[in-house]
């Protein structure tokens, strides 16, 4: 199977999970991070490993779809794909492993996996990930299928007169006008698929009105006064805490984290003593990560929980000893839950 084929078929495959075993030991150099939103984002990450288990896959959801016109459940897995899975249907992990390893051990190919190896993997998984939900949405939403979506096919529920109205009160009307319409980059009154994309995964878009629009509202829920400025106790209960949190975790050898005072005087350019959204937008990865960041924070978050002796790489063996730490298989009789893949709001 082709290269092109196994990617087509990422998300329909596996959850990826952080799960840290409760009688684990910590390393000497696991550091205590906060990691509730790390592992919420992830857990909702489709992830596929090694063409073995697309294979698998691919008959369980052919076997499921030839079922389906009976009304009967599919068996998973199927008979043939039975040795890729332990007695109690759960994926076998140790093989996921040993398949995946070789193929993300490249450059160099030296027995051991470094955090670029790892990134490099995750963010195409990401990628995909993202390409593929986005893909799936246009399809089912695209009534008339000209490969475009317009607002009233996304959002049917709001009449000609609710868009008149123009209500920019969240979740009303004129509010999800506003981000159909910084989305629509060529103006033409539709989204085509990359539009489309930044319209419903708004963290990992380019697209400066939206990651704008994204930091005005983040600026709204970190104002207490109001004022639609942040003063230097705002930031630092708010934008600082998430800042550091994942600044800590872009380098594990470095933890020289700036004070909150530091960070501000240095974003706040007009030196006015408050900081305004244009002045928040060298954190907007920090206080919007979406997938393709969370890809370099969960490298080292599983490099740091599995690197056994410390020296920035992972072997088969440690990969092998931290198993459950990188995934763990979640599905329902070979029917995989499928997520409600929506814009993200998370603000």
């Amino acid at each position: 199977m082709s290269k092109a084929v196994v990617c087509s078929m990422l998300a329909t495959a596996l959850v990826l999970i952080v799960l840290l075993p409760k009688n684990s030991k910590p390393n000497h150099h696991k550091h205590e991070y906060p990691l509730h939103g790390l592992s919420r984002r992830l857990g909702s990450s489709p992830i596929i490993f090694g063409p073995i288990v697309a294979k698998a896959h691919r008959n369980a959801e052919e076997n499921a779809s030839n079922n389906n016109n009976n009304d009967n459940k599919a068996s998973y897995p199927s008979e043939e794909d039975k040795k890729y899975f332990n007695d109690d249907g759960t994926l076998n992990l140790r093989l996921r492993l040993m398949v995946l390893f070789p193929v993300l051990d490249v450059a160099p190919h030296d027995g051991m996996l470094d955090a670029r190896e790892l990134e490099a993997w995750l963010t195409q998984q990401a990628v995909d990930r993202l390409h593929y939900r986005t893909q799936r949405e246009l399809e089912l939403r695209d009534k008339d299928g000209d490969g475009s979506i317009s607002f009233s096919e996304y959002l049917p529920q709001f009449t000609k007169e609710d868009i008149e109205r123009n209500e920019t009160k969240h979740g009303e009307a004129g509010w999800w006008m506003e981000q159909f319409r910084d989305a629509d980059v060529d103006r033409n009154g539709t989204l085509n698929l990359y539009e489309f994309r930044d319209f419903l995964h708004p963290e990992d878009s380019r697209n400066e009105s939206i990651q704008r629009r994204l930091l005005r509202e983040k600026l709204r829920l970190m104002d207490k006064d109001n004022d639609q400025k942040l003063n230097l106790l705002e930031f630092e209960i708010g934008a600082y805490n998430n800042y550091k949190a994942y600044l800590e975790y872009e380098s594990l050898e470095n933890n020289n984290v700036p004070t909150a005072a530091d960070v501000f005087d240095k974003l706040d350019v007009d030196q006015d003593k408050l900081l305004r959204v244009e002045e928040l937008k060298p954190l907007f990865k920090y206080l919007s990560p979406g997938e393709l960041v969370y890809a370099k924070y969960y490298t080292n978050y599983l490099i740091q929980e599995a690197d056994e002796n410390g020296d920035g790489k992972l072997t088969l063996d440690e990969m092998l000893n931290h198993e459950h730490i990188f995934y763990n298989a979640i599905y329902d009789n070979g029917r995989y839950e499928d997520e409600d893949y929506i814009f993200h709001d998370e603000l």
